[in-house]
């Protein structure tokens, strides 16, 4: 079985908003609905599952229910950190009956432009090698600074990667993962993939991301998302 693990447990700081970015209407639903679209439209995907920020979890059923995400099955309680709201999400999923072998999708709510392709080389990929991790080869010129202002040092981009979501396991071994982690005192990891690589002996493969795939963190993001959201591409292109 293939799930989607949506991690919606963010309070959502930086956005500066009166309510959790996850759930600011954008053409005429809560990001967290065209989220979980994507997924609610993909044939290969049979469950979604949603860790949620605690408190909003009867407003994100109630939203469900009147767009008709069918495959929402499970609603977890968010953490304190991403991790945390990973962690919860999948012993959530062990605890609910579901397999070792099943694949989880883990993917951010705030990614509501998710392609299905995406969707597609996250699946196929993690079949065939264990692993599956969204990413994009990095176009800038990077440059490190000690204190924000300043800086003297380049760094290489050629093997530089820009992760995404989702990032694709299987139950098993993502449990596995997080359970070294706890051995090992890991407790904050800014992501799966950031996880499996501190705890090594992991090779993950990659899958080729889009810059349409864009994370909303900032007002900016939304006035980006909504730019996106209303454009096609021309005819005359290749």
């Amino acid at each position: 079985m293939n799930i989607a693990l949506i991690i919606a447990g963010g309070s959502g700081n930086r956005m500066g908003q009166d309510i959790p970015k996850q759930f600011i209407h954008i053409d005429g639903a809560p990001i967290v609905i065209h989220t979980m679209m994507c997924f609610q439209r993909h044939p290969d995907i049979q469950q979604i599952a949603i860790v949620c920020l605690k408190g909003w979890e009867t407003v994100l059923q109630s939203y469900a229910n009147q767009f008709n995400i069918t495959k929402l099955k499970h609603i977890f309680p968010g953490g304190d950190s991403g991790m945390e709201s990973i962690h919860n999400g999948i012993y959530g999923l062990l605890e609910a009956g579901c397999d070792g072998e099943d694949l989880v999708l883990i993917h951010d709510a705030v990614r509501p432009l998710l392609s299905q392709d995406i969707i597609s080389g996250n699946i196929a990929t993690c079949k065939a090698y264990g692993y599956a991790v969204t990413g994009i080869k990095c176009r800038e010129a990077i440059l490190e600074s000690e204190d924000g202002f300043s800086t003297s040092t380049s760094i290489p981009r050629d093997r530089l990667i820009r992760t995404q979501t989702p990032q694709t396991f299987r139950l098993k071994n993502i449990i596995s993962a997080h359970e070294e982690a706890k051995e090992k005192g890991i407790t904050n990891s800014v992501a799966s993939c950031t996880l499996c690589a501190e705890l090594g002996n992991r090779v993950m493969h990659l899958v080729p991301g889009s810059e349409k795939n864009i994370k909303v963190t900032t007002v900016e993001d939304l006035e980006i998302l909504k730019a996106l959201m209303h454009t096609s591409k021309e005819n005359w292109l290749k």
